[in-house]
């Protein structure tokens, strides 16, 4: 990146105290980045080129090496930052993760910020591994993410109902855990759990996503607890009116997969020009009509 461009910390802070949002795009496929990118700039909004352990295992997005590089070739630094999204220290099949070795090849090579989950294990467990994984990113002034609590959707087998699953608050981020998380681990921006949940990880599965919804009452007391950045995955089918009141609540980073990935796998057996431009279409409108986030760009990263 050029030392004259602000780097993530600097950003997400920016949007966070603007009260917008910086969308992470994510990409299983690598012929899907160009087309995000273009997106991004014709629409001026700052947003992150993601891609998730998960992509690259069970997707095509080929891994952290090949990912960066398809980044260096169409990435516009006015426009776009890189992120290495989840990182599990236990995926979602329940087995451990070389985590430490991920999340450092992507420090290395310069990615601009990256994210630890170690939601899966006990308080102090992920405060410890998240710490860790703090001052190996600080060091060379990469941003880190970390998560609390449980966004659902990625585990194997079926969940059980959303309402049941919304009304008992199962897996909600606890704020005063929250606060002492954030106190201790040093992270810089935290995925809260709040009634999102994640859309589906294998190309065979092409259902519609459930349709979320979001309690803004916990957002509000984590945000009170911790006063960072705040970060919502699963960020496809949550009723719009919640989305925007969340960015409102200290939400500064929505990750979106499901809305993009779709349209590319319909349309990539006919041409892969065609499911490219499906990308674009839909990243635009992802943009402009879903999150209302067309011109960020001027606010968070303006021209100098």
């Amino acid at each position: 990146m050029s030392s004259a461009m602000p780097g993530m910390m600097e950003l997400m802070q920016r949007a966070f105290r603007a009260k917008t949002a910086i969308p992470g795009f994510n990409i299983p496929y690598l012929p899907m980045m160009e087309p995000v990118v273009r997106a991004l700039r014709d629409t001026r909004c700052l947003g992150l080129i993601a891609v998730a352990r998960l992509e690259w295992m069970k997707f095509h997005a080929g891994g952290i090496g090949p990912v960066f590089e398809e980044y260096e070739r169409v990435k516009d630094e006015r426009f776009t930052r890189l992120h290495l999204d989840h990182v599990p220290v236990i995926d979602e099949d329940q087995l451990l993760v070389d985590y430490e070795g991920d999340l450092g090849l992507a420090v290395r090579l310069g990615y601009d910020s990256v994210m630890i989950d170690a939601s899966r294990l006990p308080l102090a467990e992920n405060i410890a591994a998240t710490r860790k994984i703090v001052d190996m990113a600080h060091a060379q002034g990469v941003a880190v993410e970390a998560e609390l609590g449980a966004v659902l959707g990625h585990e194997s087998g079926p969940m059980p109902p959303y309402e049941e699953l919304f009304a008992s608050g199962k897996g909600f981020t606890d704020p005063e855990e929250a606060r002492r998380f954030v106190a201790e681990s040093g992270t810089d921006w935290l995925s809260v759990a709040i009634g999102s949940v994640h859309g589906v990880i294998t190309e065979k599965r092409k259902e519609k996503k459930i349709e979320a919804r979001l309690s803004i009452e916990r957002l509000d007391a984590i945000c009170a607890a911790v006063n960072i950045p705040l970060v919502l995955h699963g960020g496809t089918g949550i009723r719009k009116e919640y989305i925007l009141e969340s960015i409102r609540h200290g939400v500064a980073k929505i990750n979106v997969a499901t809305a993009i990935r779709q349209p590319y796998e319909a349309l990539l057996p006919e041409s892969l020009d065609k499911a490219r431009e499906a990308v674009y279409d839909r990243t635009v409108r992802v943009i402009r009509e879903d999150l209302e986030l067309e011109g960020t760009a001027d606010i968070i990263n303006p021209l100098t």
